[in-house]
């Protein structure tokens, strides 16, 4: 009786450790997704609202920006001041980006089974307000972020926005 309780208890220990582990990993994909989503919403709300300061603190000072149309940004001065002068110079027009809903998903990247970065990858919008004018859907592209962890601190490091079209109607 004694042998069968042993077995009993290292095999139940065994499976317990299992599932904890298990339920760990799931965890620690979950909180990465959850980080990663949080922090693309802050860059992008930045965006959205032109504040290009705002918007630096979360790309590394290396980051690459690819674009199928304006070709390649290099560096987080550069890509900043892109934005500014670019997207944010004219008063009278405004641009917003907005991801479509179920689209968006985040991957972890893991050496040796640590998260060392994410990739967050999915479609979005573009909208664009003239002056005196309603807000219009104008694009739709796909985009890939590589987010790269360092020193506890998060930061995009390649980023690449592509398949650039007109946006599909809106029913109303």
């Amino acid at each position: 009786m004694g042998k069968i309780k042993f077995i009993t208890a290292l095999t139940t220990g065994f499976l317990f450790n299992f599932v904890c582990l298990s339920l760990q990993a799931q965890t620690t994909d979950e909180q990465l997704t959850q980080t990663i989503l949080h922090l693309d919403s802050m860059f992008w709300k930045s965006y959205n609202d032109c504040n290009t300061a705002g918007s630096g603190k979360y790309l590394s000072d290396d980051v690459e920006f690819y674009h199928d149309k304006g070709g390649i940004t290099l560096g987080m001065e550069n890509l900043v001041a892109s934005i500014k002068n670019n997207l944010c110079s004219n008063e009278n027009l405004r641009v917003r980006r907005e991801a479509v809903p179920g689209t968006v998903h985040v991957y972890p990247m893991k050496k040796s089974n640590i998260i060392y970065g994410a990739l967050i990858s999915g479609d979005h919008y573009f909208y664009v307000t003239e002056k005196g004018k309603p807000e219009k859907r104008e694009g739709l592209a796909k985009f890939t972020q590589l987010w790269i962890l360092k020193d506890n601190v998060w930061k995009m490091t390649r980023i690449l926005s592509f398949d650039h079209g007109p946006a599909p109607n809106v029913s109303r």
